[in-house]
């Protein structure tokens, strides 16, 4: 299998994230890059960098606006006297028809949904070449590849449009699947990360040529707690062609492969010829969320379950956090879609 990977990745090194109001350290390190890499390497991937393919695709999906703040933001915020490193927001719009200040304080707080997604010097580059992976490797899977994995880091799936959030700043897996379609393909993006894709929903959530289909612990009592009801149908053109699949905390193998086949049912309906995994492996029962519980069997059943199909995949790195099953369940997903079970 082929996988693409880009070493000004490494650079985005986020140092601070708050959860119950405990400020630590970010669970989103690049230490990841190692496991991951490694793992895919024992499931045989062979890794190239992607081509720089400029800022076109990105702007398919992110707004001139929002691509302007994140590439400027933290020059500007080093400006400020005594401000931390790390740009992170304290105050935020009621909604996103307020005004647009031109405060830098007041831009964080518009365009940074909350305090996971911390932009330091070198974030721009890290989220724009974890970007350039994704639009490789869909530019291949366009061109042929029956599957791709790209190691795209820092993530994407939490990033709407004009807003971060979530450890993610640009939605990998959105631009893979509209670099798709413009290449004439029909794809859907299934999402198998422990958390809802809400950034992913939201961009398509009024359109029908792309399906959004998320699996996910239930976000009633976790995050991202507003978004990934089961109800969340689509709006207007998109009415119907977006499903969720919310799953009691703790939910095992067996429960989530029968989810995991209607999920793949709706794919097949939707008529897409191409399929984007927005791979999150952060559902597994060792991750340090311990939102749902899939053993390292169980991910390769669902590598399994995502090849049998047949169509060409996409697939793109979302979240799994450090534990010492991290690179084994990567490992076991990949060898289930390639066949070695």
């Amino acid at each position: 299998m082929k996988a693409i990977f880009d070493d000004r990745q490494w650079k985005h090194d986020p140092q601070n994230f708050m959860a119950n109001g405990v400020v630590s350290r970010s669970p989103e390190q690049p230490a990841r890059i190692e496991v991951l890499k490694s793992a895919a390497e024992e499931a045989g991937c062979v890794f190239a960098p992607p081509d720089d393919n400029g800022l076109g695709a990105i702007a398919a999906i992110h707004s001139a606006e929002y691509l302007t703040f994140l590439e400027t933001i933290h020059a500007r915020w080093t400006r400020i006297e005594g401000a931390a490193p790390e740009v992170i927001p304290n105050i935020h719009p009621a909604n996103r028809t307020d005004s647009y200040p031109k405060s830098a304080i007041g831009q964080a707080g518009y365009h940074q949904a909350d305090t996971a997604c911390p932009i330091a010097e070198h974030t721009w580059e890290s989220a724009y070449w974890s970007a350039q992976t994704a639009i490789t490797a869909a530019d291949l899977v366009a061109s042929g590849e029956t599957s791709v994995y790209a190691l795209s880091r820092p993530p994407g799936h939490h990033a709407f449009a004009d807003l971060a959030g979530g450890f993610c700043f640009l939605n990998n897996s959105a631009i893979a699947a509209e670099r798709l379609r413009a290449a004439g393909c029909r794809p859907a993006i299934l999402d198998v990360d422990v958390h809802h894709g809400n950034g992913t929903q939201g961009i398509f959530y009024h359109r029908s040529d792309i399906l959004t289909v998320s699996i996910h612990a239930d976000p009633a009592r976790f995050y991202p707690f507003f978004w990934g009801h089961a109800q969340e149908r689509g709006e207007g053109d998109g009415l119907g062609s977006n499903l969720n699949l919310p799953l009691p905390r703790g939910t095992g193998d067996d429960v989530y492969l029968e989810t995991l086949d209607i999920a793949m049912r709706q794919v097949k309906a939707f008529g897409a010829d191409c399929l984007v995994v927005a791979l999150g492996l952060d559902a597994s029962i060792d991750d340090p969320f311990k939102g749902l519980a899939i053993t390292e069997a169980g991910f390769r059943r669902i590598g399994a379950c995502l090849a049998e199909p047949g169509l060409p995949l996409a697939l793109v790195q979302e979240g799994g956090y450090l534990s010492e099953a991290l690179g084994s369940n990567l490992t076991s997903v990949l060898g289930g879609v390639n066949g070695r079970m």
